[in-house]
């Protein structure tokens, strides 16, 4: 079976490349907060150390509906000490959008999350923030295909879509040297060049979680993924551990 109302996407990008802000942008430009609701700047930052530092150091999920399709967004780490948690997310995901500065171009720390995911045959769509400032599209073009083909990509992941945007003034466009008025360009892009998840609805319950996150409330939360079969508050579960011990456990809230 195949979820063509669901897309998986995790963003992939250097320090301060303003992935986050880009996601701000998705956010608001799609009714995730009231009009009249306070938001502070890069809101997936969440804890204090990543707003003193202004960089993403966990990886965390938030979605946007656009179109009637439920578009999954992972912000990971852009920081080199970070990889082994962006490493993760990428089996949750179907695509992954690799944010480019367009000014300061490829750098080394977008090198080893790229690679991971175009060896696990991930879908790209590149992305080239902050066009505003002024870009040479022929030198971020050629630098891309370049780092691409060092890395091992395949003819499909060769193929890709780019999409030129300013995160923090909000648009994004298909035009190189356009001036967009939303990122709707961006979006339109995902649902049609990202893969939509496949699995069996109708087959037993297999989930992967990746991340673990706490709530004072609910207490342990378990982030990931499901796999195949369907999973429903009041079920219960077989919790496969890494030392092979499996327990049963009851699926409290989701």
């Amino acid at each position: 079976m195949i979820r063509n109302d669901v897309r998986n996407i995790a963003i992939i990008a250097h320090v301060d490349h303003g992935k986050t802000t880009m996601v701000d942008q998705l956010l608001k430009q799609n009714g995730v907060f009231r009009a009249n609701e306070a938001v502070a700047e890069r809101v997936m930052d969440n804890n204090d150390l990543e707003r003193e530092r202004g960089i993403t150091i966990l990886a965390k999920n938030t979605a946007v509906h656009y179109k009637g399709t439920k578009i999954n967004i992972i912000d990971t780490p852009g920081h080199a000490d970070f990889g082994g948690e962006v490493e993760r997310i990428l089996s949750m995901v179907d695509g992954v959008v690799l944010l480019v500065d367009a000014v300061e171009g490829c750098m080394p720390q977008t090198r080893y999350v790229l690679k991971k995911a175009l060896g696990l045959n991930k879908k790209p769509i590149v992305v080239v923030n902050k066009v505003d400032r002024g870009c040479d599209y022929d030198k971020i073009a050629n630098q891309v295909i370049d780092l691409f083909f060092e890395l091992g990509a395949n003819d499909d992941q060769l193929d890709f879509k780019t999409v030129y945007a300013s995160g923090k003034m909000g648009w994004a466009t298909l035009t190189p040297g356009e001036t967009g008025k939303d990122m709707q360009p961006l979006l339109d892009t995902i649902i049609s060049e990202i893969p939509a998840p496949q699995g069996d609805e109708s087959d037993g319950l297999q989930a992967i979680i990746c991340n673990i996150d706490y709530d004072e409330y609910v207490g342990r939360i378990g982030i990931g993924k499901i796999v195949r079969g369907t999973l429903r508050g009041g079920q219960l579960a077989a919790i496969c551990h890494a030392d092979g011990s499996v327990t049963h456990e009851k699926i409290v809230k989701m």
